[in-house]
């Protein structure tokens, strides 16, 4: 999806999952669990900072492990490393964070809007993610298939939380 004023483009992806808002939204306040379901297909990931309050801080470096990709990390050859900001945090509703990538590659500059929306439906929760402002680098069909995967990840870690080992 593309908003068309400013030619600035907003990806969004979304899944509902057999848990509860409180339960996901849980899943984003342990660093542990974040860093089991977080990182997309093909890569692994570690939390450097992470001060999960409205105005805090995190720092995760992801790093590829598929030897075969199209593109190189955004910070190094295998490697992205993402800063972001929690600016709003609801409590099994929704969270809201600002994210930068650490490159030097200007194609990555600039701060995305990340919103995970969480309501509840019949079945559990229908979690939809809108990333506003994506940095011209990140390749829609990149992106949306991350996003994709990131949520698969999520639903399989609320299934059994000890399937997906951290890094």
């Amino acid at each position: 999806m593309t908003n068309a004023s400013d030619k600035k483009r907003a990806d969004t992806a979304s899944k509902v999952i057999t848990a509860s808002p409180q339960t996901i939204y849980q899943s984003f306040m342990d660093p542990k669990a974040l860093i089991s379901w977080l990182p997309p297909e093909g890569m692994k990931g570690r939390i450097d900072m992470f001060d999960p309050r409205e105005g805090g801080a995190y720092q995760i470096s992801l790093v590829y492990i598929t030897p075969d990709r199209s593109q190189p990390g955004k910070t190094s050859e295998d490697t992205d490393v993402v800063r972001g900001t929690f600016l709003k945090l609801e409590e099994g509703k929704r969270i809201v964070q600002l994210i930068t990538f650490e490159s030097d590659d200007p194609a990555f500059a600039g701060e995305m809007t990340m919103t995970w929306n969480l309501d509840a439906v019949p079945e559990g929760t229908n979690v939809t993610i809108v990333c506003e402002n994506v940095p011209e680098g990140i390749r829609q069909e990149d992106h949306d298939k991350g996003l994709r995967s990131t949520l698969e990840n999520l639903a399989t870690y609320l299934q059994n939380p000890k399937v997906n080992p951290s890094f």
